[in-house]
C-alpha cells in the first residue's frame, strides 16, 4: 500500500464506563463550587469501585461558610451523577453507594502562583484539528463517540431497554491518499441487563444504531463486527472494573491520532493548564484550519509554574499549510493572551460548565448557549484570513 493508505484505530467508552464515572463526579464537584464562586479552585479525584465511591483532592472557597455549605452538600451531588448515569444494580446503585469525602483546603504554595496571573502547574498541552470530519476531529474518534453517544440516548430515553450504562466501542478506519473511506473493524462491547441476551441478540439491538452513526457506504461485506466479543456483560460499571479520575485522556482527546501532554482535564478547574491551555490549543487549531490556512494543525504550548505566559509555542501543519509554520509559530501568541487568565477571560470558562465534557469527547463537540465547549467556536477566522491572507 502507499504510504498514504493506511489505517487507524480509535476507541471510545460511554458515560457508564468506571472511568467515567469518576470524570463526571469530579467534574461535577468542579462545577458546583464554580457556582459558588467563580474564582474556586479545584483539583478533584475520584475512585469508585463496587458499592464504593471516595473522593479527594484540593478546593478553595475565599467564603468559609460557602466551603462548609459545599462539603455538606458532596454526598447529594455524587448520587446524582451516579442515578443520571443510570447505575441501579446490587454493586453499584445510587441510592446504596458508600461515600467518603476526603477534599481539603487547596495548599497555600499552589495557591501563591496561581494567584499572580502563573500557570497552576508546569507541563506541555497540544491542541489539533484536521479537516477529515465537519467538526475537524479526527474520523476515527468521532464516529467512535457518535456510536456511544447514540446507543447512550436511545438507553436514556427509554427506547432501548435491555441495555446498560457501561459500555465501549472501538473502530478501524480505512485511509486511502490520506482520506478516510471506510470502516474495515468495529468493536463494540456493551452491558445489557436481560441475562439470557448473546452476542447475536445484542448486534441485533445495536447494529441499526451504527449505521445511523457512521457515514453511507462506510460498512459493507468486508467490515469486521465484534459485538460483545466475551458473550455476556452484565455486571458494568465500578463493580465490575474500578474507575479513577483522568484514566481516559486518549478517548478524551483525539483519540491517538495526536499527541497528549500527560495531564487529565476532570475536576480541574482553568486556573489549571492542563485543561485550559488543551482548550486554547484545540481553539487555535480549529480556527486555522477552518480558515482554509491548512488542512491539518497541531500546536503545542508549554508552561511553568507561577509563570504566566507559555515558555514555547510549536505550530505544525503536516505539509499542509499556504504559509510557513515559523510564521504561524511567531504570530499565534500574538492573536491571544496565552496566560492562565487571558485563556480564561477570552473562553470565558470560570463557569459551571464542565459536567458535560466528562463523556463522549472535550474536543468536536457544538458550543452551546450556556457556555459549554467555548473552546469550538469558529469566531478566530477572520482574523486568521486578515492576519495571514485570505483562503
Amino acid at each position: 500500500m502507499p504510504d498514504n493508505s493506511y489505517v487507524f484505530t480509535s476507541e471510545s467508552v460511554s458515560e457508564g464506563h468506571p472511568d467515567k464515572v469518576c470524570d463526571r463526579i469530579s467534574d461535577a464537584v468542579l462545577d458546583k463550587l464554580l457556582s459558588y464562586d467563580s474564582t474556586a479552585r479545584v483539583g478533584c479525584e475520584t475512585f469508585a469501585t463496587t458499592n464504593r465511591v471516595i473522593i479527594g483532592g484540593e478546593i478553595g472557597l475565599q467564603d468559609p461558610d460557602k466551603q462548609k455549605d459545599f462539603m455538606g452538600s458532596v454526598d447529594e451531588l455524587v448520587r446524582g451523577c451516579i442515578k443520571d448515569i443510570g447505575y441501579e444494580q446490587d454493586g453499584f446503585h445510587w441510592e446504596t453507594v458508600q461515600i467518603e469525602n476526603l477534599l481539603h483546603q487547596q495548599s497555600p504554595n499552589i495557591a501563591m502562583g496561581v494567584d499572580k496571573n502563573g500557570a497552576g502547574d508546569q507541563g506541555i498541552m497540544f491542541g489539533y484539528a484536521v479537516d477529515e470530519t465537519d467538526d475537524l476531529m479526527p474520523a476515527p474518534i468521532h464516529y467512535a463517540h457518535s456510536v456511544l453517544k447514540a446507543l447512550a440516548d436511545a438507553r436514556k430515553t427509554g427506547v432501548e431497554k435491555d441495555l446498560g450504562p457501561d459500555s465501549k466501542s472501538q473502530l478501524t478506519v480505512r485511509y486511502e491518499n490520506g482520506v478516510p473511506v471506510g470502516v474495515s473493524c468495529i468493536v463494540l462491547s456493551t452491558q445489557h441487563l436481560d441475562p439470557s441476551l448473546n452476542s447475536e441478540d445484542i448486534r441485533s439491538i445495536v447494529e441499526p444504531y451504527i449505521v445511523k452513526a457512521i457515514p453511507d457506504g462506510w460498512l459493507d461485506e468486508k467490515t469486521i463486527w465484534h459485538i460483545n466479543p466475551t458473550g455476556k456483560f452484565i455486571i458494568g460499571g465500578p463493580d465490575g472494573d474500578a474507575g479513577l479520575t483522568g484514566r481516559k485522556i486518549i478517548v478524551d482527546t483525539y483519540g491517538g491520532a495526536a499527541p497528549h501532554g500527560g495531564g487529565a482535564f476532570s475536576g480541574k478547574d482553568p486556573t489549571k493548564v492542563d485543561r485550559s491551555a488543551a482548550y486554547i490549543a484545540r481553539y487555535l487549531a480549529k480556527n486555522i484550519v477552518a480558515s482554509g490556512i491548512s488542512k491539518k494543525c497541531l500546536i503545542q504550548l508549554s508552561y511553568a509554574i507561577g509563570v504566566s505566559q507559555p515558555l514555547s509555542v510549536l505550530v505544525n501543519t503536516f505539509g499542509t499549510s499556504r504559509v510557513s509554520e515559523e510564521v504561524l509559530g511567531s504570530q499565534v501568541p500574538e492573536m491571544l493572551d496565552l496566560s492562565p487568565n487571558g485563556i480564561i477571560n477570552h473562553l470565558k470558562l470560570l463557569r459551571p460548565i464542565y459536567q458535560s465534557t466528562a463523556a463522549y469527547g472535550h474536543m468536536g463537540r457544538s458550543p452551546s448557549k450556556n457556555g459549554e465547549f467555548s473552546w469550538e467556536r469558529l469566531d478566530l477566522i477572520e482574523e486568521i484570513k486578515n492576519r495571514f491572507g485570505g483562503a
